[in-house]
């Protein structure tokens, strides 16, 4: 899931739950003050014994909320059987647009038609 790896502009920290293992998106506590954050966040689906991990989505706003509007939209629960991961960054709303651009394109998620048209600002990968 990780392509070559391009010089990083901007170093963000993925959050991952206090055991260290990636949160879940259907499970994750949206109550909890870790997710009161604007920024960035990717959710992907994990692998099957005929398929390979894939980002499913990747969206940029106050992830909380963004959060529960995706655990009601059909477009990302069809990967559910798969086990859906979430994980986010504190990005500043000036460079949003740039990173979400940057990992689209680095990733190819495969639900969301729209896609910031602003300059790519690259950003370490979660999984490296």
């Amino acid at each position: 899931m990780t392509p070559p790896t391009t010089a990083v502009q901007l170093r963000v920290t993925w959050v991952k739950d206090r055991s260290g293992r990636w949160c879940q998106l259907n499970t994750v506590d949206l109550s909890h003050k870790a997710l009161e954050v604007a920024g960035i966040y990717v959710i992907w689906c994990g692998p099957t014994t005929l398929e390979k991990a894939a980002v499913v989505y990747v969206g940029q706003g106050a992830v909380k909320d963004r959060l529960d509007d995706h655990r009601d939209d059909p477009r990302i629960q069809k990967y559910a059987y798969r086990t859906l991961y979430v994980t986010w960054a504190a990005v500043e709303a000036s460079k949003r647009d740039g990173v979400e651009a940057y990992l689209s394109k680095r990733y190819a998620p495969l639900v969301g038609e729209r896609r910031p048209v602003a300059a790519p600002i690259s950003v370490n990968s979660p999984w490296e």
